[in-house]
């Protein structure tokens, strides 16, 4: 429990850093610094994007072993694959309902009794990377640099997936807590989802 607390001492910082943009305005408001305050921003502006990146660091850490690596880095990597299609001017069909279907998944593989395998862990969460990160390239600025803005919005991606793995070490004597922490985020995808189709 000591350790758990030093690492969230540790990262407490950093997170602070990343998660409060207005820090970057310390330079002049130049082209790259817009596109990577906006970057920082676009994770956390929609409760779609909060939810999900924080329910698959939990993801990650039920899982558990190598997956508490395997897991975001699976949704990174698909997610900067979504948002270089994005940035090329290639949407995914049905691109808002599969974020909110993102939702309802991570938060049902949160709610489950048992965590799922690493194979089918790291595979749904890439699967849903690929809209959420198709919608940030999608919605890069026009008056923005596209590197300094993916920049940004990777890294606040990283440390929402770092927060939910770090919440979910002291709730694992709680997996009451966990679970209904997914049935909750599986309601809201679900409220979402009912607004596209």
């Amino acid at each position: 429990m000591k350790t758990t607390l030093s690492m969230l001492g540790r990262l407490a910082p950093a997170t602070t850093v990343v998660l409060v943009p207005s820090l970057a305005f310390a330079h002049s408001g130049g082209f790259h610094v817009h596109g990577l305050v906006s970057g920082l921003q676009h994770a956390l502006a929609g409760i779609d994007h909060l939810l999900a990146m924080m329910a698959v660091g939990i993801i990650a850490t039920r899982t558990g072993g190598k997956g508490i690596i395997v897991v975001p880095s699976c949704f990174v990597s698909a997610m900067v694959a979504g948002a270089l299609l994005g940035i090329a001017g290639i949407g995914l069909s049905s691109l808002e309902t599969g974020i909110a279907l993102s939702l309802v998944v991570f938060g049902a593989m949160m709610a489950l009794a048992q965590p799922l395998p690493l194979a089918v862990a790291a595979s749904l969460t890439a699967l849903f990377a690929l809209f959420h990160g198709n919608a940030h390239g999608l919605e890069v600025p026009q008056t923005a640099s596209g590197i300094a803005y993916a920049i940004g919005f990777v890294t606040s991606t990283v440390a929402l997936l770092a927060t939910g793995a770090l919440a979910a070490l002291p709730l694992r004597r709680w997996p009451a807590a966990i679970r209904t922490a997914g049935v909750g985020t599986s309601l809201v995808g679900a409220a979402l989802a009912a607004q596209f189709i």
